[in-house]
């Protein structure tokens, strides 16, 4: 049994795959407490791999973000392999401080990490949230997509100062490609 916070279907609004219509599995629980987070991850149901397989078969889409929380904590190679068996993409969104299970079927793996040191296998997108995020302990990560993203605190005038800051850092550091909540700013799930 997997707990699960929520299910839902909208546009992938980060990252790499902005704009992409997916399936949004968010497990619960986390094992860090970042003080800018800004999802409510904690409360669940507990579902097999049947019943989430079921759940997410009535979306169009066949491209599917897992998240949470930290989806390591409960993410199944059992479960990987009923979504791939139903035709899913899958990408996963993770802090990167848990190794994938032995067996996980992973298209596409987003990490934005937060601490030292990074356990997970790979990494297709490193996506780090700025201006908090001390950079230099960054460099070395191998990844095939650098995302910087800022952080969005819910001040408005912080937030301004926070994607100037990202800007700037990015037009000096040009490996780095910005990211935006595009769903926060298009009002969108």
């Amino acid at each position: 049994m997997i707990k699960v916070n929520e299910i839902f279907y909208s546009l992938q609004g980060e990252g790499f795959y902005t704009g992409t219509p997916a399936v949004f599995l968010r497990l619960s629980g986390c094992n860090l407490a970042c003080s800018f987070c800004d999802t409510q991850h904690q409360d669940g149901v507990n579902m097999t791999d049947e019943d989430i397989v079921k759940e997410v078969r009535k979306y169009p889409a066949r491209h599917i973000v897992i998240t949470g929380g930290e989806p390591t904590l409960q993410l199944t190679a059992s479960l990987t392999q009923a979504l791939k068996r139903a035709g899913f993409f899958i990408q996963i969104e993770t802090n990167g401080s848990i190794a994938l299970p032995e067996g996980c079927e992973i298209d596409w793996i987003t990490c934005s990490p937060k601490t030292k040191p990074i356990r997970i296998q790979r990494i297709d997108e490193l996506k780090v949230l700025y201006p908090r995020q001390d950079m230099e302990s960054c460099e070395g990560i191998v990844a095939k997509e650098y995302r910087l993203q800022p952080i969005d605190c819910g001040d408005a005038e912080t937030n301004r100062e926070n994607v100037k800051e990202t800007i700037s850092y990015i037009l000096n550091n040009p490996k780095w490609h910005l990211s935006l909540q595009t769903h926060k700013i298009l009002n969108v799930r």
